[in-house]
């Protein structure tokens, strides 16, 4: 050991490193067999600290042998990457110390990106070190000499493991490793993880619950890095902004800020915002041409690498990028980070501020540019939440049966399984600790005979009991599920379209599941009553007016987390005591001026409710600094709890910052106060009546039917439209409901509609938070500066976007002349 030490000594210090201390801790924990975490900024060394360990344990074996030991010819290391564009990279990383260990493994990918020639050549030998997918790893657990393929396996190492959690992927993960487990009970697994803020349910996760699984380590890296965040302050600060209100206006700033390095990423928060900054960029500075690059997830793979490697050569002076480049692809720090926008989550900035001296010990940087003046408060906050390591919490999903469905058939078809075994294997897991015995013998049921509305039909009954072990033994049922694999289902768009006419374009599913009969809203500038949804198109009529109409959700803009909503509060705060701390805040002072004169900046424990008159009727601007999607929720629920005092109809707007309700006649807010409107009870009921929420269920159920294998998407590039899944899932969801409505299926839909698209139990927790605080209801005379955005947001739905930003000047030129 002494001897294969060294040599990895030596080939760090040819490189100018020396391994760090938590990079040793790593190594020795599992060389005597522990698993853990290891959390640890970006860029600090945490892949060679998973990696050396089974470089030295294999090294050890071959100085142990008298003769030279050949390669294992079996799978040592499987290493799980949540982005198969993140394969390539890592399988670089991992091949470099080889040579100069003198270990003679292969380190090769098995993704989607994988080509047919060395699929066939991995099905007769795979690598010694295989870099893949969850879903590709789960479709090799579905070999018949599964035992066979992982009899050598001795770390299963999952990167980025803070990305995984919190989503069905990070379940499909979970069951993953435990049947790897139950295959090689000495196995070790080790998580790699940046920014997250529950490392201890992180590490249950990742190994499991119950003994020895739960004999985890955390291994912190380095000491954090300094993190510097600034933001570009507008030339000129406007004391009624409203979302994008700035565009593009900060470009010549922008492009000073790129000027000061060498290199810089520009950081978006959606795909439309990177076209729009990449062309504005290139327009500024046409000479940049060739050496300013895009990167978002619809690139396709080669355009990627391109841009990748640009950065790594140094060839690329700035990329344009979304997430796609938050995670560890392997280049050089850049000089300069830039964020547009706000970054809506103290993590994310965090992570992307690592992009900037991606290496231990380098000060990170990240400057924000903001849309609109008021994001400059949630830059600030964010700066306060990274300094006091208020870092968001991600918490993993629990008892999806549709998942569990899924591995059950990958498990049948993988050698087969006695239900006992199987199930303590799956209650070993955080996802199904608790899952309940009724809940088991469904799921067993569901996939021997697709359960009581389905059982005539021998296409659902895809495992069959031969002597006492379930197994698939129909090759078609058994190939339909391998080509199926997998919970990433994309969110549809459905079309609008005239009763008697033509269409109107598309708009996101997300927001049609909200909609009832006789609702208006507006789209392409026009009025538009709902009248159904069938076959994958909402079908509407012209509405003779605006009136009531229900503002079109902006899908593509990330919510605001609850860490991020926390920090903002007690800023507000700060300023509602005259106490202005930054550069941002003091910028802002204008703005904070005419808000207190007008009406109130409101406390850390305030609900500050403004009730306007105008010539639209008495608009309620509600502030509970909580999200959009919490205050989408929170509208509907607030719409609906006032009516019941009395009948009355409202128009609805949100952002993240708080939410508009509008009616033509005063709505009785005190009297609904009396009545325990902020009332955290009954959840359950009122959300879903506030909203449809059956056809909401209705949609979710497409993601469901197809993870349980009720549905297939058919081939790659099949042309299988959302249409004809939407159509194949809507037709199951109605059968189950009237012949089998107690299928776990229709519950687990309605659970996800309340917690995915309205965080319920966060919305849930805000009205606990509200009710121990104070309500302060002003009735200023005009709309104040936190009031416009929702003013603008509902507007934007009714004018067109050309005459928009001339109504919206005239609107902020009548309030700014009243504030003097």
């Amino acid at each position: 050991m002494d001897e294969a030490l060294e040599r990895v000594e030596a080939w760090f210090a040819s490189r100018g490193w020396k391994p760090f201390p938590f990079q040793r801790d790593v190594w020795r924990a599992y060389l005597t067999g522990e698993s853990g975490l290891v959390h640890a900024a970006t860029g600090t060394g945490k892949t060679l600290a998973a990696w050396i360990g089974p470089l030295l344990e294999a090294s050890e074996l071959s100085d142990a042998s008298p003769a030279p030991r050949p390669a294992s010819r079996k799978l040592r290391v499987a290493w799980i990457t949540p982005l198969r564009a993140l394969a390539a990279d890592t399988a670089e990383s991992l091949r470099e110390p080889l040579e100069a260990l003198g270990i003679g493994w292969r380190v090769e990918t098995r993704t989607g990106d994988t080509s047919p020639a060395q699929r066939a050549r991995q099905q007769r030998r795979l690598p010694e070190a295989l870099v893949t997918t969850p879903e590709s790893l789960t479709l090799l657990l579905t070999r018949e000499d599964v035992a066979d393929v992982f009899g050598d396996l001795r770390l299963v190492v999952v990167d980025e493991w803070h990305e995984l959690m919190g989503t069905k992927r990070g379940v499909q993960v979970e069951l993953a490793l435990a049947r790897l487990r139950a295959l090689c009970p000495d196995v070790r697994t080790w998580g790699l993880s940046a920014t997250i803020g529950n490392l201890d349910v992180a590490l249950r996760a990742l190994l499991g619950v119950g003994a020895p699984n739960d004999r985890g380590r955390i291994i912190r890296g380095v000491e954090p890095k300094e993190i510097v965040v600034d933001a570009l302050i507008p030339p000129v600060i406007e004391r009624f902004p409203w979302a994008g209100h700035l565009g593009t206006q900060m470009l010549p700033q922008l492009v000073v800020a790129i000027e000061e390095g060498r290199s810089a990423i520009v950081f978006t928060n959606t795909r439309s915002q990177t076209e729009i900054w990449y062309q504005a960029i290139l327009g500024a500075r046409p000479d940049w041409a060739g050496t300013i690059a895009l990167h978002h997830g619809s690139l396709d793979r080669k355009k990627r690498d391109w841009v990748e490697d640009g950065l790594r050569t140094g060839k690329l002076r700035c990329v344009v990028a979304t997430s796609s480049l938050d995670l560890g692809v392997d280049f050089s720090p850049v000089d300069r980070v830039l964020q547009v926008g706000s970054p809506k989550g103290i993590a994310r900035l965090l992570q992307r501020a690592g992009r900037s001296g991606h290496r231990p010990g380098a000060t990170s940087r990240v400057t924000c540019v903001p849309t609109n003046a008021l994001e400059l408060v949630e830059v600030a906050a964010a700066r306060d939440g990274i300094a006091s390591g208020s870092i968001e919490a991600r918490l993993p999903v629990t008892r999806p049966l549709d998942v569990l469905a899924q591995h059950v058939v990958t498990v049948a078809l993988g050698g087969g399984f006695v239900p006992a075994e199987l199930e303590a294997e799956v209650k070993g897991t955080y996802a199904y600790a608790d899952l309940r015995e009724d809940e088991w013998r469904w799921v067993l049921d569901f996939v021997s005979s697709g359960g009581s509305a389905l059982h005539a039909y021998p296409e659902y009954a895809r495992v069959v009991v031969r002597d006492g072990r379930w197994i698939v033994e129909n090759s078609f049922l058994a190939r339909r599920h391998r080509q199926s694999i997998g919970t990433i289902v994309s969110d549809g768009h459905i079309a609008v379209q005239y009763l008697r006419g033509g269409s109107l374009g598309s708009v996101e599913e997300s927001f049609i599941a909200r909609l009832k009969p006789g609702d208006r809203f507006v789209f392409a500038g026009t009025p538009l009553e709902f009248v159904r949804v069938r076959d994958m198109k909402a079908w509407v009529r012209r509405a003779p007016n605006v009136k009531g109409a229900i503002p079109r959700w902006m899908g593509s803009r990330l919510p605001m987390s609850d860490s991020l909503a926390a920090m903002l509060r007690e800023r507000l705060g700060e300023a509602a005591r005259g106490e202005l701390r930054g550069p941002e805040m003091l910028a802002l002072e204008p703005l904070f001026r005419v808000q207190s004169r007008w009406s109130r900046i409101p406390g850390p424990d305030e609900l500050l409710i403004e009730r306007v008159k105008t010539r639209e009727g008495i608009h309620l601007f509600w502030f509970p600094f909580e999200g959009r999607l919490v205050h989408e929720g929170l509208a509907a629920l607030m719409a609906f709890r006032i009516a019941r005092t009395l009948p009355i109809t409202f128009t609805m707007s949100a952002n993240d910052w708080g939410f508009e309700l509008l009616s033509v006649d005063a709505p009785p807010l005190e009297e609904a106060l009396a009545k325990d409107l902020l009332s955290p009870h009954a959840l359950l009921e009122d959300v879903p009546a506030s909203l449809n929420a059956t056809e909401m269920a209705k949609r979710q159920f497409r993601e469901i039917a197809r993870v349980a294998g009720l549905v297939f998407p058919g081939l790659p590039r099949s042309g299988k439209t959302a249409r004809q899944l939407q159509a194949s899932s809507s037709l199951f969801f109605d059968v189950f409901r009237q012949y089998d409505p107690g299928n776990l299926l229709l519950s687990q839909a309605h659970r996800e509609v309340l917690e995915r698209q309205l965080e319920s139990s966060r919305l849930g927790r805000t009205l606990e938070r509200l009710t121990r605080g104070r309500v302060v209801i002003t009735e200023p005379r005009r709309v104040t500066p936190l009031a416009f955005p929702l003013l603008v947001d509902r507007t934007r739905e009714r004018v067109s976007s050309e005459s928009l930003a001339d109504r919206i000047r005239r609107m902020q030129a009548a309030l700014e002349k009243a504030a003097g």
